[in-house]
């Protein structure tokens, strides 16, 4: 029997060991191997890496594998593990630094050197629990600042079977295919155009959702690619297993076979993100979809009824109008909650004017299957929040009808909101608050939870925005502060977002209806003006549908604290002025700005109307 800390496997396709068999892939760097036919040779000084200009280098040993059982499963371990099928693959003190090239790389940077002195009294310096957007960049920087890191994370797929890779919720089903599936859209309105600018076409054009969603699912499987390649570059674990704490300082890593593997580490973050919400209703599991499935479903949907008004849900329902499918929106009370409703309600009547149906005020008592198919037809049965009037939609004739019968349904797209992932982790082992309705972790001005050790980013942070920058953000400057000597904080109040409905809508800083009861209204000065695109002209799109609102603090120079634009490229415009905002950005200062000619965000250098004025804001021309 051999005690091994250093392991350089120099056979691929021959390496295995019981422990690996086991998956406990963790003790890869501290194994105890039996009946082992290897040769053994030690390296010193430095020798066999000469010429790679290394400095002498402690003791190690090397260890070359033969003929030994199972290497097919050891190599599909390792693979999962390190995202490297190349020899050699290195790790020290259980962090996989790589091949040859990323070794030298290691001790050109004082890593190796580092990793190889140290004596720790946990496994790592910090674990984080869940993959997706903050959790990878706090795993990152942590790694970049010297520190041994590792990052769990797996996917729990949807009741209809649905699952993805590394990444989170943003890479796989959010962000990112949203708003590619936002632009398809807009080349169909675009082709509409066109035709007003003198382009000609007799030939039909028609949209297919197969060779969509395989584009894009091409494309995101690169960024997953990438994201395994990012780890590995920076020697950061990764985990394929569920999390679940133990006791202090310790968790479970329950992998996809059921292996258990246990890690200790001195600090951990929680980025475990939040998961749609179905309606606890007959049928919702069984016949509905949610954002988890609709970025990769095979078929085109038909005719979708879209449950809930959250941005997710009126900007899915916003791209399936685009593609020219017929789409009912049901709303149980208002749209965007936590958004500035008057702005909210323009988002919705703009949804209105390309076709998108809302029903106001009802929400789903029970879904039937009426036939089997890829859509399928369902029947939807609803009830009214203000009484007991009941009515069933069965979709896809033209109108959705107060009484038995209708248009007939091809699918149901729940997006009523999202559940935080923190029940089954453990965190009631070791103390760690949660709030009891939503599953979400208060946590202090510095990420940190009730226990001490414990941090969050991310969705799963009470009070906080659901935005993928912020959690970027905040993980970044949490590693940092943990290990980096750094103060920065992240700065919630000011982080810009926009909502990627067929017309968007950005904003930054405070709805108005926050701004009033922060401020009070008498301390506010509120500037808006609607305003006619130049593209939209020609197009003959109507003059009187863009927005554009700034909410000034009076007795603070006027600075703006609040901004809002519904409009084409919304996102683009609002990222710009945001930066302005983290400036101190005033009414007088965009004033003196002189504006880009002819573009929708210039109308923010020539706002003179305010809403207590009274004053008429309606377009007339260019």
């Amino acid at each position: 029997m051999l005690h091994v800390r250093y392991l350089w496997s120099a056979r691929w396709r021959n390496i295995a060991c019981p422990e690996f068999r086991k998956g406990i892939w963790a003790k890869v760097t501290d194994l105890e191997i039996e009946n082992a036919d290897l040769e053994i040779k030690n390296v010193k000084e430095g020798e066999r890496w000469a010429h790679k200009g290394l400095e002498p280098l402690q003791c190690f040993t090397y260890l070359i594998f033969y003929s030994l059982d199972d290497g097919a499963s050891v190599q599909e371990v390792l693979s999962e593990i390190t995202d490297q099928r190349t020899v050699p693959n290195i790790f020290v003190n259980k962090v996989h630094v790589g091949g040859c090239d990323r070794t030298f790389q290691a001790h050109q940077s004082g890593l190796l050197q580092k990793l190889l002195e140290e004596d720790p009294a946990y496994d790592y310096d910090l674990i984080v629990i869940g993959g997706g957007s903050g959790g990878l960049s706090c795993a990152q920087e942590a790694a970049a600042l010297g520190r041994r890191v590792t990052v769990l994370d797996v996917v729990v797929p949807s009741p209809q079977g649905t699952s993805w890779g590394l990444g989170g919720t943003c890479v796989n089903v959010g962000c990112i295919p949203k708003k590619l599936m936002h632009q398809a859209a807009l080349l169909g309105q675009a082709l509409t155009d066109s035709r007003k600018f003198g382009w000609e076409y007799n030939q039909q054009v028609k949209h297919n959702w197969e060779t969509m969603t395989e584009a894009i699912q091409n494309h995101i499987g690169s960024m997953t690619r990438g994201y395994r390649r990012a780890l590995r570059e920076k020697a950061v674990a990764h985990v394929n297993s569920c999390g679940e704490f133990v006791e202090h300082h310790k968790i479970k890593a329950t992998n996809g076979k059921g292996q258990e593997t246990y890690y200790t580490a001195a600090k951990f973050v929680i980025a475990t993100g939040e998961r749609p919400r179905y309606l606890g209703i007959q049928g919702d599991k069984e016949y509905c979809i949610t954002s988890d499935d609709l970025f990769s479903l095979p078929y085109c949907p038909g005719a979708t009824l879209v449950v809930g008004a959250s941005p997710a849900a009126l900007e899915c329902a916003g791209f399936l109008a685009g593609l020219g499918l017929e789409v009912t929106v049901m709303v149980r009370s208002q749209l965007l909650r936590g958004f500035d409703q008057e702005m909210a309600e323009k988002v919705g009547s703009s949804m209105q004017q390309l076709g998108v149906r809302f029903l106001r005020k009802f929400v789903p008592v029970e879904v039937q299957q009426l036939e089997k198919g890829s859509p399928g037809k369902l029947k939807v049965v609803a009830q009214s929040t203000e009484g007991t009037e009941m009515i069933e939609g069965l979709y896809n004739t033209v109108s959705f009808c107060r009484v038995s019968g209708g248009r007939m349904n091809t699918l149901v797209l729940l997006a009523i909101g999202r559940d935080s992932c923190t029940k089954k982790i453990g965190l009631e082992k070791i103390g760690v608050k949660v709030n009891e309705k939503t599953g979400k972790i208060p946590v202090n001005d510095v990420e940190q939870s009730s226990v001490p050790y414990v941090y969050a980013v991310g969705d799963v942070v009470e009070g906080k925005p659901e935005l993928t920058p912020v959690a970027v953000q905040a993980g970044k400057l949490l590693a940092r502060r943990l290990f980096g000597g750094r103060l920065e904080k992240c700065d919630y109040i000011n982080a810009p977002t926009v909502v990627f409905t067929p017309l968007e809508y950005g904003c930054c800083g405070y709805a108005e209806e926050k701004a009033v009861e922060v401020y009070r209204k008498e301390n506010l000065e509120v500037y808006h003006t609607l305003f006619w695109p130049l593209e939209w002209t020609v197009a003959r799109r109507d003059s009187n549908t863009c927005y554009a609102k700034i909410i000034c603090s009076k007795f603070d120079n006027d600075r703006v604290i609040g901004f809002h634009v519904l409009g084409p490229k919304a996102g683009e415009i609002t990222q710009g002025f945001a930066a302005a905002m983290k400036c101190g950005l005033t009414k007088q200062q965009l004033d003196d700005t002189i504006g880009i000619h002819p573009t929708c965000a210039e109308v923010f250098t020539t706002l003179e109307i305010t809403k207590s004025s009274g004053l008429d804001i309606t377009q007339k021309g260019c």
